[in-house]
């Protein structure tokens, strides 16, 4: 019984100073595992003589307790130490002064697309949109666009891989929103009122160009309507966007899908017309292309063209955030550089 009083109290003394889950562990085993000092005791009871084996095994079982709620008080005792250690690490001082955190801003393209789409929702149009990866079909068949038409070079359009180490030359990303004109008028009956924004991919990258970049096309197919009411429409729209008087002039061009077709330039909005390096000295930008949608262009949509006609435009959405933005270089707006971004707050 003395063996058993200094081991009990050997053991409390080493719970007791034990620092983790992991010592005490420890010496759980050590004194009451399977294979434990005191354990031993209790397999050792067979040797005694069997008048004194009751009170020695009830001095070993109590023994056994008391260093089993040594033990478990132990590790209260730590893991109420750790949870106030957490608690202390993870405070937060409400009575601080906030940290001031910079507003952000939308990117100046996205503030451009909401300016348009807003000039023309207020004009009775709706704004649709469609897929990037397009087929061939409506990219270029459903818009009058002929087999032989530069679009159609692998150097000037992304074609889809096939999964076979060629090219699916039925499928491709949309070089223009076009596509989705198309798509609506198989789906609608005149009157369409329509503006078309999105991202378009070309093979192209310079100071004024993207491989990627935005794009508004615009669609009207109604009765009688005429080249007057497209110039009508442009102009308007340039006025309100820049928000000044500028000089607008059409000049005759081709486009597949438009006929007659015309390209237009509005009067430079940073020397007004005097001449300066943004317009090459000449005193005007081109701002967009459009005409009166090819007979075509109906018919293959599902359009009577002897009873309807439309017109349609489109234009660079990066282009006019250069213009109206004063920026000189198309890159400036995709390379996420936080000083230029910051200025458009």
């Amino acid at each position: 019984m003395q063996e058993l009083d200094e081991l009990v109290r050997a053991a409390e003394s080493a719970v007791d100073a034990a620092e983790d889950a992991e010592t005490l562990e420890t010496l759980r085993v050590r004194y009451l595992g399977k294979k434990g000092e005191i354990t031993a005791l209790l397999k050792g009871l067979g040797k005694l003589p069997a008048e004194e084996r009751p009170q020695a095994g009830a001095e070993i079982n109590a023994a056994k307790e008391r260093v089993q709620s040594r033990l478990e008080a132990r590790k209260a005792d730590l893991a109420g130490a750790g949870l106030a250690a957490r608690i202390a690490g993870e405070a937060v001082d409400v009575t601080l002064p906030g940290r001031r955190v910079e507003p952000g801003a939308r990117h100046p393209h996205s503030q451009t697309m909401a300016r348009i789409e807003a000039i023309f929702r207020g004009a009775g149009y709706s704004v649709e949109s469609g897929p990037e990866v397009e087929t061939d079909y409506y990219n270029f068949e459903a818009l009058n666009i002929p087999a032989h038409h530069p679009a159609r070079a692998m150097h000037d359009t992304f074609y889809v891989a096939d999964g076979n180490g060629g090219v699916n030359e039925q499928l491709l990303l949309r070089t223009h929103t076009s596509p989705v004109q198309a798509r609506v008028m198989e789906q609608r009956e005149p009157p369409i009122r329509i503006i078309c924004p999105g991202k378009v991919f070309r093979v192209d990258s310079d100071v004024t160009h993207t491989p990627m970049f935005h794009q508004v096309e615009g669609l009207v197919v109604d009765r009688d309507i005429s080249f007057a009411d497209l110039k009508g429409t442009v102009i308007e729209f340039l006025r309100v966007f820049f928000e000044a008087d500028l000089k607008v002039r059409f000049r005759p061009s081709y486009f597949p899908f438009t006929e007659p077709s015309a390209e237009v330039d509005v009067e430079c909005v940073h020397c007004r017309g005097e001449g300066c390096r943004v317009c090459s000295r000449s005193g005007w930008l081109e701002v967009m292309g459009c005409g009166m949608v090819h007979p075509n262009v109906l018919e293959m949509s599902g359009i009577d063209a002897e009873t309807f006609t439309g017109f349609a435009f489109g234009f660079g959405v990066d282009r006019l955030s250069m213009l109206y933005y004063n920026v000189d270089d198309l890159r400036l707006f995709y390379e996420n550089d936080l000083r230029f971004l910051a200025q458009f707050g």
